[in-house]
């Protein structure tokens, strides 16, 4: 419990780093919690788009002063060992003669490898989140300037809607007449985990989401400015949407009308409302339930960890970062259309050259 009265104030972000999933709680919880709880582990995997989308009335972005929104989608997938279809890679390794009751052993960092993505499927599920600076935080900048605050900005599971969202379009205004937004524009491409960690400490457990790109292959331009690596990492913390700014005149996140609106259970179980001497809970928990990711309006804080498959691997332990990289080389051998077939939308809508290097 902190002191009543601490000499400095808190930030959400220094909230942020300090609280994690919390363990050990003295009720019994877990009948109460979704079933996609878990604790340790991969949490989930799937593939990863970077798309941006210029400014009101501009046609072309010359560079990042020009962007208007900057989003990450993610659509997960099950792991590939579990998906047994003909022609389909697999990460599993069987013993011979292995008899059915015996137990298949899974390659280390398997868990984070995707099976692959259907093509012109529109029932998929996913997630479009919005990054506030309109760039990734840079794991290789110094301490302190990585931390960036984020929103889901849509959940579904029709990728016809999701082609509408990201589509260009117009609307009428009574000052200024018609205004007219482009369409967003693909600038990476690849695959991703989010992986649960213990700490040496309770209050050291910690959610990584990591990710690898296929396309491009090296970064251009375009993946520079927006901090996309070809491979990275992030602490993802999920905010209390229940919890108003530390401090007077704090104005950071979104309006409490638009904040995520989580069921009882994971009000009281997984921001422990009413404990800790407030109301609400805890002001940030990892992402100890993948559910917390599936409301619209859901708060998130990406603090930048570490960049390259190497800072990628120890991020997310037991070899997973080149795992994401193995599969990420592979996928990286589909054109870019094929991108555009799992995401089930028309390519001819969406320009791709910024996946390339090139503003456009």
């Amino acid at each position: 419990m902190e002191e009543a009265h601490a000499k400095k104030a808190r930030t959400d972000e220094d909230e942020a780093k300090r609280y994690s999933f919390q363990e050990g709680l003295h009720t019994p919880v877990l009948f109460l919690l979704p079933s996609s709880c878990h604790s340790l582990g991969a949490i989930e995997r799937g593939h990863i788009y970077f798309f941006y989308r210029p400014k009101v009335q501009h046609e072309e972005v010359q560079d990042i002063d020009d962007v208007k929104n900057f989003h990450m989608l993610l659509i997960p997938r099950p792991p590939e060992f579990s998906v047994h279809t003909e022609g389909q890679h697999s990460s599993e390794v069987k013993t011979d003669n292995q008899d059915s009751d015996e137990m298949s052993i899974i390659a280390e960092g398997a868990d984070v490898v995707p099976a692959p993505s259907p093509k012109d499927q529109l029932k998929t599920h996913f997630r479009l989140i919005t990054i506030g600076k309109k760039r990734l935080p840079d794991p290789d900048v110094p301490s302190g300037k990585g931390v960036y605050w984020a929103s889901v900005t849509a959940v579904g599971d029709d990728l016809h809607s999701l082609e509408k969202g990201l589509g260009e379009r117009s609307y009428q205004t009574k000052t200024r007449g018609e205004r007219h937004e482009g369409p967003v524009r693909l600038a990476g491409r690849g695959v991703y985990a989010i992986v649960n960690t213990r700490g040496k400490t309770v209050s050291r457990n910690v959610t990584h989401l990591g990710y690898h790109l296929s396309h491009p292959s090296e970064a251009g331009e375009v993946q520079l400015e927006l901090g996309i690596h070809t491979a990275s990492s992030f602490v993802l913390q999920v905010k209390n949407p229940e919890a108003e700014p530390t401090s007077f005149g704090q104005r950071v996140g979104l309006p409490a009308g638009r904040r995520a609106s989580y069921p009882e259970g994971i009000l009281k179980y997984v921001f422990e409302k009413e404990t800790r001497g407030r109301s609400f809970g805890l002001r940030f928990t990892p992402c100890k339930c993948i559910d917390l990711l599936d409301y619209e309006g859901a708060e998130l804080l990406l603090i930048a960890a570490r960049s390259g498959t190497k800072g990628t691997d120890e991020s997310l332990g037991e070899n997973r970062g080149e795992a994401l990289k193995t599969v990420g080389e592979r996928e990286s051998q589909e054109p870019t259309e094929e991108i555009f077939r799992e995401l089930a939308i028309e390519k001819d809508h969406f320009p791709a050259e910024p996946i390339e290097g090139k503003w456009i």
